[in-house]
């Protein structure tokens, strides 16, 4: 018998690293969204660190922060910390209303391109030493 059986689905899911609870608990089609983004950030992204900053997902890389995950109203935003510095993709980030940050903005499973996403993580990844804003 497994440890998820031994203990229970749901106590499992409430040890697990608040994060992972976050995705796990949203309604679809947010969940599987999220746990796609999730899956292509941890595979794309080196050394990446899931930690629950702020009541939502947030990666680090050494201590500093990369990228966030949250769910709000009708779609899932993977907004960039270095946002300013993104050249890449940027025609298809969500900035309305915001004077620092951007995201990339998902309602469907099938909205999301990987190869906009990977190219778009990497930017981020390559500038994530520069200042935060310019």
């Amino acid at each position: 018998m497994n440890t998820v059986t031994k203990i229970g689905i749901k106590s499992y899911i409430y040890r697990m690293n608040p994060a992972e609870t976050y995705i796990l608990n949203q309604k679809e089609p947010y969940k599987s969204i999220l746990i796609h983004i999730q899956s292509v950030i941890e595979d794309a992204v080196p050394d990446v660190d899931l930690k629950y900053k702020y009541n939502i997902p947030f990666y680090y890389i050494a201590g500093k922060p990369y990228c966030y995950l949250n769910q709000s109203k009708d779609y899932v935003d993977v907004g960039f910390w270095h946002a300013a510095r993104l050249t890449v993709y940027t025609e298809h980030m969500v900035t309305v209303g915001r004077k620092v940050m951007k995201s990339l903005r998902y309602k469907k499973l099938e909205d999301i391109d990987d190869i906009i996403l990977i190219a778009v993580l990497q930017n981020a990844y390559d500038v994530r030493h520069r200042v935060f804003y310019k």
